[in-house]
């Protein structure tokens, strides 16, 4: 396997190590913040939940996001794969540094997008337009990873506002210490089927990198992700969750407003069933947007002057700029590295 090809697969690992600290705090944020678990619980949880669903989550998410670019030329399409690769995990390491959530899809995407249209030109891009001018109509391409990114964040959002309406006024007469240790039973098993999706959908994104890698090179003859890359990435993305995130976790956890059993229970369960219908139905979606939005959406249902809005519009601002950014650092890298690299 030639220089290019493993650089990109390391990267692909050192990408996966940086989502664990990303999306995984994203996951334990509110479970710690609401005193469900303590910090040491909630972080062993959400690991041992992530490897769990990394390993035994299947494959429609990896090839969906694989199937974003075609194959013009080998070795060019090696050069995309490794630019989009350092652009994405710039990304993480930066927002990560500034406590804020992002996504590792949206990197991803975007960085993909971005190298491809330099590297290889428009038409290698999968744009998915064909599909929506069919006789039966489909999603297919950045089409469908676009539409269902901007719906699952919706949903995230509309649905934490739904559920702490809901759950508000259910438990509007109940007594809130007996209240309180209920709900954090009930947490506890949010929690866990939460993380356990989110391995399932977090993982496979690299996955399907890595496939593309192992097709491109000539290591397999058709798009496969073997056990070996599975169990790699189902271990980077726990010691990627168990190194922290902890800037990420403070900030989703406390500096947006003060959260209680009652709101991380709103968030987790829209979360929750947002990530666990996206995984089954092959979409890579983002973790951290959908939290953060059913995070913002629990807040505005509770009291929205209680909220700290110049910590959520900064929050907005980050999920808004991802694509862009790491689409043309993307491009900048492949213009950059490509009469380098001699393609």
């Amino acid at each position: 396997m030639e220089a290019v090809a493993i650089a990109v697969l390391l990267l692909a690992f050192a990408f996966t190590y940086t989502n664990g600290f990303q999306d995984a705090a994203s996951i334990a944020a509110t479970f710690i913040a609401s005193r469900s678990a303590t910090p040491r619980q909630g972080i062993l949880l959400v690991t041992s939940m992530n490897v769990l669903g990394a390993v035994l989550g299947g494959s429609a998410v990896a090839f969906t996001l694989s199937g974003l670019i075609e194959v013009v030329d080998s070795r060019q399409t090696l050069v995309v794969l490794l630019a989009t690769l350092l652009s994405a995990t710039a990304w993480n390491l930066a927002t990560w540094w500034r406590g804020l959530p992002s996504s590792s899809t949206h990197a991803l995407v975007g960085g993909l997008v971005g190298a491809a249209i330099a590297g290889t030109g428009l038409d290698s891009v999968n744009w998915g337009l064909a599909g929506l001018t069919a006789p039966s109509p489909e999603l297919t391409g950045v089409v469908k990873v676009l539409a269902l990114l901007v719906a699952s964040v919706g949903i995230g959002l509309g649905g934490g506002y739904l559920v702490q309406r809901g759950s508000g006024r259910l438990l509007r007469d109940a007594r809130r210490r007996t209240t309180n240790q209920r709900l954090v039973r009930v947490n506890w098993v949010v929690a866990l089927l939460m993380a356990f999706f989110n391995g399932a959908n977090d993982s496979q994104k690299q996955l399907g990198i890595i496939a593309l890698v192992l097709l491109v090179a000539g290591e397999s003859t058709t798009l496969e992700i073997p056990l070996w890359a599975r169990l790699a990435c189902a271990l980077l993305l726990g010691l990627g969750t168990l190194s922290g995130g902890w800037r990420i976790m403070s900030t989703l956890g406390r500096r947006i407003f003060r959260i209680a059993p009652v709101h991380s229970f709103g968030s987790q369960t829209s979360s929750g069933l947002t990530i666990a219908v996206s995984t089954l139905l092959g979409a890579p979606i983002s973790s951290s947007h959908i939290i953060t939005g059913s995070i913002l959406g629990v807040g505005a249902a509770e009291n929205p002057r209680r909220m700290n809005w110049r910590a959520a519009k900064e929050v907005v601002i980050a999920m808004l700029t991802t694509i862009p950014a790491t689409a043309l650092l993307a491009a900048a890298l492949v213009l950059a590295a490509s009469p380098l690299l001699g393609v």
